[in-house]
């Protein structure tokens, strides 16, 4: 075939140059079960045909006229097929996080006059329900699973017949590379969402220049596992990188059955947040901490080697007879709990800790780090695969194809085929955004060796102490995360004399450290308020502290007795911190600080 202009033609370009038996892969009632490319073509064409029987099109394809379909629902094939299905009628899919609060969804679907809606769960089925009667333009709602009274999916399908399906393959004929393919409306950490508006060639131009930067080759042997959420745009990019590359995906059944189903898949390959490969981390960590005597001296051993891996400096024949070691004795065991096949993990979304990205790369399990906003579709640089072309703590070179300029302030403009038509309904929000084409990203970086690019803060969070001096909260906030004892943290101080911070412990890890000290662990209020806690803490945080300027340095600190979640509202659903929520719901904390 021709090269791709539209994200649907992965299925044409597949069935040509590698039809799969395993394109799609979920596990249902136990059992894996898998989709092959011509059984997903096939299903995509009947479920377009059925919503064009239920009136949905592209019309003319201008943005207000595109039908806007909705979807709430776990990563799994059905996900992916309505997908493709609602491309190839020249409609808009609109994915929300399963997370999202009902209010936000209301927002969102009210803004977008979403017509249906696909939801995976009871669940999700009647959160949607419930803000039915407030979204006049909802015409019904279908689910993925079977469930008593409501429209299951495969009924859509249905409607279709050989005419509307004929008729789905001449609307998609005409669909162009610059027609809007989905909006993705960003929660990020304060204000109203934001609907980013991405065209096939934002997102297409996006994943033919990552896969052909990093690169990804076609490799129709690879498995990959899917579980960052598809609805963001990270997930969705690199599922359409895997299509054009051959490669097959596999859905994790859930967040909690990761680990089972790495065991079960042997994956060549996944991507990762940052958060989830601290978590990983850290239950290893944990069970190394339980081990006795000899073995609890060789696992540290081979940690803390791990620390010093350097993937553009040789260390000497000492350190890599020691590593040799270590991967024998030690590491062996990591990769075998990730099925004992990765090739590489790939992480964005928000900054990796270095001490992660060295341990797991000196462990054989690579890991690289990219960036990019969804307002970018989303990536603007990674680090690649091949000599000279990584350098752990940076999100790597910027990819192929696209430009990249720092502003005076360091703030990182981008401009290329992959920046978005714009924010959907709010040209004002726009014009802040895209200036000459280029898009101001917000975030704040610098370049090392002429060429990897590191990220350094938001420029929205970067604070002034009253003293005048400016502190980047996130360098700061990642170094104490190295802890294995604190969960979360967050810097404040802005107008103040220094700088203080809320810590979240980790409340599995120091009340583990309790026991061993005969503190009582009746309740984390009790914890966080003992003496020695509050001076373990102190010196934990004075070590960090050694390694920023003194304007820098968290003078005070308030320990918090729960947890930061998505549920509770601390965190985006990427499990990045929302800044304005935490300063706003934990004050009197800080006013301790400050006191």
């Amino acid at each position: 075939m021709t090269k791709p202009t539209r994200l649907f033609d992965c299925i044409a370009y597949q069935l040509e140059k590698f039809p799969k038996e395993d394109m799609l892969a979920a596990k249902e009632n136990g059992i894996w079960h898998k989709y092959s490319t011509q059984e997903i073509g096939a299903s995509v064409n009947r479920l377009a045909a059925g919503l064009l029987s239920l009136g949905i099109s592209g019309n003319d394809m201008t943005v207000e006229n595109q039908d806007k379909i909705g979807i709430i629902s776990n990563n799994r094939a059905e996900w992916l097929t309505t997908d493709l299905a609602v491309q190839k009628l020249g409609a808009v899919l609109v994915p929300i996080y399963p997370t999202t609060n009902p209010l936000e969804i209301e927002f969102i679907f009210q803004d977008a006059a979403v017509k249906y809606v696909f939801v995976s769960s009871d669940e999700l089925y009647r959160k949607i329900a419930a803000i039915l009667p407030r979204v006049p333009s909802i015409k019904n709602i279908y689910s993925f699973d079977q469930i008593p009274g409501v429209d299951h999916w495969s009924t859509v399908p249905d409607l279709a017949t050989p005419t509307l399906i004929e008729q789905v393959e001449t609307i998609s004929k005409n669909i162009l590379p610059d027609h809007l393919a989905t909006i993705i409306y960003t929660s990020g950490t304060t204000g109203t969402p934001k609907g980013v508006m991405l065209t096939h060639h934002n997102i297409l131009s996006n994943v033919l220049l990552s896969k052909e930067s990093f690169p990804f080759e076609d490799r129709p042997e690879f498995k990959t596992l899917s579980f960052l959420p598809l609805n963001h745009i990270f997930e969705k990019m690199v599922s359409y990188i895997y299509l054009f590359s051959g490669n097959s995906i596999y859905y994790a059944e859930s967040m909690d059955t990761i680990g089972a189903n790495l065991l079960e898949v042997k994956p060549d390959l996944f991507c990762a947040v940052p958060r989830l490969l601290e978590k990983v981390y850290e239950r290893i960590m944990a069970k190394g901490a339980d081990l006795k005597g000899f073995k609890r001296k060789l696992f540290f051993w081979a940690v803390e080697l791990g620390k010093k891996y350097d993937n553009n400096r040789n260390l000497g024949f000492w350190y890599n007879f020691q590593l040799s070691i270590a991967n024998k004795l030690i590491f062996n065991k990591w990769r075998a709990a990730l099925g004992n096949n990765i090739k590489y993990v790939i992480t964005g979304g928000a900054a990796c800790q270095e001490r992660l990205l060295r341990t797991f790369t000196a462990a054989g399990i690579p890991i690289y780090e990219g960036y990019g906003p969804t307002e970018n579709s989303p990536v603007i640089a990674v680090n690649r695969k091949g000599k000279g072309l990584c350098k752990l703590g940076t999100v790597g070179p910027i990819i192929n194809g696209i430009e990249v300029r720092l502003e005076a302030d360091g703030e990182i403009c981008v401009k290329g085929p992959s920046v978005m038509k714009g924010y959907y309904k709010r040209p004002d929000l726009t014009a802040e955004a895209v200036i000459n084409g280029w898009l101001h990203t917000g975030d704040i970086g610098q370049f090392e060796d002429g060429k990897f690019l590191r990220i350094t803060d938001r420029k929205k969070e970067l604070f002034k102490t009253s003293g005048g001096k400016y502190v980047a909260p996130a360098a700061i906030e990642n170094k104490l995360r190295e802890s294995r004892f604190i969960e979360q943290a967050i810097v404040v101080g802005p107008e103040r004399k220094f700088v203080g911070a809320l810590i979240v412990p980790a409340f599995s890890a120091i009340t583990e450290w309790c026991q061993q000290h005969q503190i009582s662990t009746d309740s984390y209020e009790s914890i966080i308020t003992n003496p020695a806690v509050i001076k373990f803490y102190r010196e934990i945080i004075d070590h960090y502290n050694q390694q920023f300027n003194h304007v820098e340095q968290v003078k005070k600190f308030e320990l918090l007795p729960m947890d930061w979640s998505v549920a509770t509202g601390e965190l985006t659903p990427k499990l990045n911190i929302k800044r304005k929520v935490i300063l706003e719901k934990y004050q009197e904390y800080i006013d301790k600080i400050y006191r």
